[in-house]
């Protein structure tokens, strides 16, 4: 396939799945982020912490499978929407942003919560000696210290959402022109034996991640000029 003939379908869906992914994988990830380090127990926080990183180490495969069973037509969550809603989230472009979601949200998780453990405590007994609010603590002193290292957990998340296969072949499919990301597209290509194509989307999602770990440098050094 030559390059002007390439379907660039595969290209903006996983731009669209990774962009909506990564909003909710960047607010969801900061505030776990914040409740788990603001635990005292140990034993909470490492239970809590396990849960929450389960998807980073479990095959993407099997964390597409519990999506599934949940989401599913026949899971509780599904069936839900289906009934009372006529939402269906399987198999749907909606169905790739959870998959990218559930995989990419322990980086930002863990990103964000090594970047808040990291934050001066004395800036922050600095504001309680000041009277502000434990919300405006966080918003005006907390995350702004930590910024670098959260901004280069989204990066990092929104490249692990952008690459994301294993979970979305499951829960969303390989739908042409619908659900099919650039991995999957790289997949197909393969399958089909159409290798310059494959080749094309294969250079496509190499100058992404090139771009991933520029961004991902420059936070780095960001965070080191504090």
């Amino acid at each position: 396939m030559k390059p002007f003939e390439m379907d660039f379908s595969p290209i903006l869906i996983s731009l669209k799945t990774a962009s909506a992914a990564i909003v909710a994988t960047f607010f969801l990830g900061v505030f776990a982020a914040r409740r788990v380090a603001a635990l005292k127990s140990r034993q909470a926080k490492m239970v809590l912490d396990g849960i929450l990183t389960l998807p980073l180490v479990l095959p993407p495969t099997v964390a597409g499978f519990f999506l599934l069973a949940v989401f599913g037509v026949k899971g509780p969550v599904g069936k839900f929407l289906v009934d009372f809603f006529s939402v269906k989230i399987a198999f749907s472009w909606e169905a790739t942003v959870l998959a990218a979601a559930a995989i990419s949200f322990p980086l930002m998780y863990r990103s964000a919560r090594g970047a808040l453990e990291q934050v001066d405590p004395n800036l922050v007994y600095a504001a309680k000696t000041l009277g502000m609010p434990e919300w405006k603590i966080f918003w005006k002193v907390s995350l702004p210290s930590a910024l670098p290292g959260v901004a280069a957990g989204g990066v990092l998340a929104f490249a692990r959402g952008l690459g994301e296969f294993g979970a979305t072949s499951m829960i969303a499919g390989n739908i042409a022109g619908k659900t099919r990301t650039l991995p999957l597209a790289i997949y197909s290509e393969v399958a089909a034996g159409n290798m310059e194509a494959a080749y094309d989307y294969v250079i496509v999602i190499v100058l992404f991640s090139f771009i991933v770990v520029a961004a991902m440098n420059y936070f780095t050094v960001l965070e080191k000029r504090k």
